[in-house]
């Protein structure tokens, strides 16, 4: 597997990127078979060994809800004890969430957002601005705990119930969150109908708002084959950040149309013939990734991944 592209700078872009794996949480939430928690462990390992700068581990919602990440406390205190030097956040849906995460370890935490009212309902079971005042007691008190809060923000281009998201209703769930506190936003494409053109449009939106590319990152999912487009887009506009999953796993399972993140390789790929410098293994990473699609009984999706299989396998 040790293929990698001719290495061609563009102008205007970033010279470094930090890679965010939502793999371990984002990835396996959605899985119906529930992976062994000496599984995740394990994949989490490999994730900090390939160089992935930051791992979400795990998310403190109720077990009801996402009964895959029932195991939130095992998953997150075994992982903290193995790789202090990763950034290794957790998702946190209330104030007993975060109270949860902060005795199992955490160190950081992520509240999750909506730009729409339908999925607000169904993904939180209330309303946009009552998520938000929900969430407001979250960050102050990870604040007081020194623990810094990344806020996500849902359904940022388009939304199955809603059609095209307006880009104010974005920008404003946005501000709000970065005034409550949160050190950073990812803006997401969770059903993955966004293009390059709205991602430049949605960035000098956010920008013109106050919120800088330097303190955004970037979800993307690949439902329409434009994920790393996207990507290109943003790396032009600034951004630094991206949310990807190893071997492309993932989706969302309040959102049906909502497919796999943008895969962790292909977005490396990318990042390594542009000459910006990401730090990951690409090689350990698709070994690790690999793994984790024969645990889950399903070839990956990875365009990069299925390459690199094949060239070693002809």
């Amino acid at each position: 597997m040790s293929a990698l592209p001719a290495v061609v700078p563009q102008a205007g872009m970033p010279t470094k990127v930090r890679i965010y794996e939502v793999g371990p949480r984002d990835g396996l939430q959605i899985e119906k078979s529930v992976v062994p928690t000496a599984d995740k462990l394990e994949f989490i390992r490999g994730l900090v060994a390939a160089g992935l700068p930051a791992v979400e581990i795990a998310s403190f919602v109720s077990p009801r809800w996402v009964p895959q990440l029932a195991d939130a406390h095992d998953v997150t205190s075994g992982a903290l004890v193995e790789a202090s030097r990763t950034r290794m956040p957790v998702l946190v849906p209330n104030e007993r969430g975060l109270e949860r995460a902060l005795a199992a370890g955490a160190r950081e935490v992520a509240v999750f957002a909506s730009a729409t009212e339908t999925f607000a309902q169904r993904n939180l079971n209330r309303g946009v601005d009552a998520a938000l005042e929900m969430f407001a007691p979250v960050v102050a008190a990870a604040q007081e705990q020194q623990v810094p809060v990344r806020g996500y923000v849902s359904m940022c281009f388009g939304d199955p119930w809603e059609g095209q998201v307006p880009m104010d209703q974005v920008v404003s769930v946005a501000v709000r969150l970065r005034e409550m506190g949160c050190a950073s936003i990812s803006i997401g494409d969770t059903i993955g109908v966004a293009t390059p053109g709205h991602v430049t449009a949605l960035i000098d939106a956010l920008r013109a708002a106050g919120l800088e590319p330097e303190r955004l990152a970037m979800h993307f999912h690949d439902t329409y084959g434009q994920a790393l487009a996207n990507v290109t887009a943003a790396l032009a506009a600034g951004v630094t950040e991206f949310d990807s999953s190893a071997g492309g796993i993932g989706g969302c399972p309040y959102a049906g149309s909502a497919t796999g993140n943008l895969a962790t390789e292909d977005l490396v790929w990318l990042l390594t013939g542009l000459g910006i410098e990401h730090g990951v293994d690409l090689d350990a990473l698709s070994r690790l990734s690999l793994w984790m699609a024969e645990r889950l009984g399903r070839p990956s999706p990875s365009r990069v991944l299925a390459a690199l299989t094949r060239d070693c396998t002809t």
